[in-house]
């Protein structure tokens, strides 16, 4: 038992003694100066007060004099705020890029060549263009109708008689639907000229991704042209 004793006392004084020598020979830290702008003066000492933590400053080794580093102030509520802001912004740009990047190898690997992506821009083109026919017909026929109604109520004014209620409520009826089909056919002209957009951007990132060069790509046939917009 005395030896056990003896041989772990031994053991103690000389993790103790390793101890030493370790805090011994570690290398001190090295000794800042701290320098920032307070009341329009340059104020540097050894110790940052509470009352420059914020601050922008310079950090300045003791020993060589040199700038070890720089800390900029404090953002304020609404600059971090902003800078939340900013990188919502453009983590979300990354995404829509990384989106695009997948939605061009997919078209790449979809279409072998460029008629094959642009028979399929056909397909939407000329379904577009049918109900752009059809919105146009329509329109033409609404207002012939309504003109009709007014012609019938402006010979009853010329013959000073009274214009039936049902009559004018036919010609309010009219013009509002006018209006309402009007629209839909500016929304479907703005479709179309979006999809020509498209097909041109589509034809120029399938180029890109292909490795074709683009002044020597065909123009596009003059049937993918944007319609001109019908008169009101």
């Amino acid at each position: 038992m005395p030896h056990q004793f003896h041989l772990i006392a031994a053991i103690a004084v000389a993790l103790a003694g390793a101890g030493s020598a370790a805090a011994q020979t570690a290398p001190p830290a090295q000794k800042k100066i701290y320098c920032w702008d307070e009341g329009g003066r340059r104020v540097c000492g050894d110790a940052l007060p509470a009352s420059a933590v914020d601050r922008a400053r310079t950090e300045i080794s003791a020993k060589s004099g040199m700038a070890t580093g720089q800390v900029g102030r404090a953002l304020t509520d609404e600059e971090r705020s902003a800078a939340q802001q900013a990188a919502e912004v453009a983590r979300r740009q990354a995404e829509a890029e990384a989106m695009q990047k997948r939605r061009d190898l997919a078209m790449v690997e979809s279409y072998m060549t460029e008629d094959d992506l642009r028979r399929a821009y056909g397909e939407r083109t000329a379904l577009l263009d049918e109900t752009l026919k059809a919105s146009r017909l329509g329109l033409a026929n609404l207002r012939l109708s309504l003109l009709s109604l007014l012609r019938q109520a402006g010979d009853l004014e010329l013959a000073e008689s009274p214009v039936p209620r049902k009559l004018t409520d036919s010609i309010r009826h009219q013009h509002a639907e006018l209006l309402r089909q009007r629209q839909i056919l500016q929304a479907q002209e703005a479709d179309r000229t979006e999809l020509d957009r498209e097909l041109a951007d589509s034809l120029q990132r399938y180029r890109k991704m292909r490795g074709v060069d683009t002044a020597d790509a065909p123009p596009a046939p003059a049937g993918e042209a944007a319609p001109t917009p019908a008169s009101n």
